[in-house]
């Protein structure tokens, strides 16, 4: 059995939920991984990211986004709305705030102790609900999905642009 891993980066725009399309990454990976019958895991190591499987549906909304993931927007903020200010959601509370201004980085999280930077509840929220890994077959050293299934990199913070990271391991032989 061979594992093979690969770390990509993707930037996140930050003024609203950024959606990320990794597939071609994920088929030249599992071309460069040599492994012909196993699976491939696709993951997030951020807790406010996703990693989803979906249609690529080639209609686009204003802000670029493919009309699914624009649904996907509209409905996910009906169960999770936006957090905005700090009576949205309970989160952070004082001892996190605490923390985070212990940090070596903390201006990067709090810039200007400005408090109102952590509020992403909501992203934090989102990511559990949708996920933070897929997993795919390999079949014949190629992703074993169909024509129009794409694999998406989402990252629900909306707090400031951010360099994140995407994980790819394929296992197999």
């Amino acid at each position: 059995m061979a594992v093979y891993k690969e770390t990509i980066e993707v930037q996140s725009h930050g003024s609203r939920p950024t959606y990320i399309d990794v597939t071609e990454d994920v088929r030249r990976v599992i071309q460069e991984s040599g492994i012909d019958s196993g699976i491939c895991v696709v993951l997030s190591p951020h807790t406010t990211c996703s990693v989803f499987f979906e249609e690529f549906c080639h209609d686009y909304d204003e802000n670029g986004d493919e009309f699914l993931q624009a649904d996907l927007n509209a409905v996910i903020s009906k169960i999770i709305p936006d957090h905005r200010s700090a009576e949205d959601y309970i989160y952070p509370g004082e001892e996190h705030y605490k923390a985070v201004e212990s940090w070596p980085d903390a201006e990067a999280y709090l810039p200007g102790g400005d408090r109102t930077a952590l509020f992403n509840g909501d992203a934090h929220l989102k990511a559990t609900l949708l996920g933070s890994s897929e997993t795919f077959e390999v079949d014949h050293g190629k992703l074993g999905v169909g024509t129009t299934g794409y694999i998406y990199f989402a990252d629900f913070d909306r707090t400031r642009p951010r360099t994140r990271k995407c994980k790819i391991i394929v296992i197999g032989e």
